[in-house]
């Protein structure tokens, strides 16, 4: 009975209001962690692309520089892995219990259903 109210509370809020949530509340949620794992891939996207005009380019202080913010985004992106295994994500209904917007939610969300 518990695994069917946490998978419908799951889908009650967007993951646009979970991510939002997330970047006020203490801890990181699943959404909000998805969209910073999105937006590293982007900009791993976008190095590669830069290293790859630095190489065609041969500009040696060039490569220096996007191999040095290729090996600062790797670092970052191991280190917030690396720690998020060791703290574990929160759910958005933990982190809206914790900002006292659980029942407010909930009424805002009936009352839009209602009109």
């Amino acid at each position: 009975m518990e695994a069917g109210l946490g998978a419908s509370s799951k889908a009650r809020y967007s993951s646009a209001e979970a991510v939002m949530l997330g970047a006020l509340a203490p801890g990181v949620n699943g959404p909000t962690w998805n969209t910073v794992k999105i937006a590293f891939v982007m900009l791993s996207v976008c190095l590669a692309a830069m290293l790859g005009l630095a190489f065609s380019v041969s500009d040696s202080s060039l490569i220096f520089h996007v191999a040095f913010l290729v090996l600062i985004t790797a670092t970052l992106f191991m280190l917030l892995s690396s720690f998020l295994a060791e703290t574990g994500l929160v759910s958005v209904e933990h982190q809206m219990q914790e900002m006292g917007l659980a029942e407010k939610h909930v009424e805002d969300r009936s009352k839009k259903k209602s009109n």
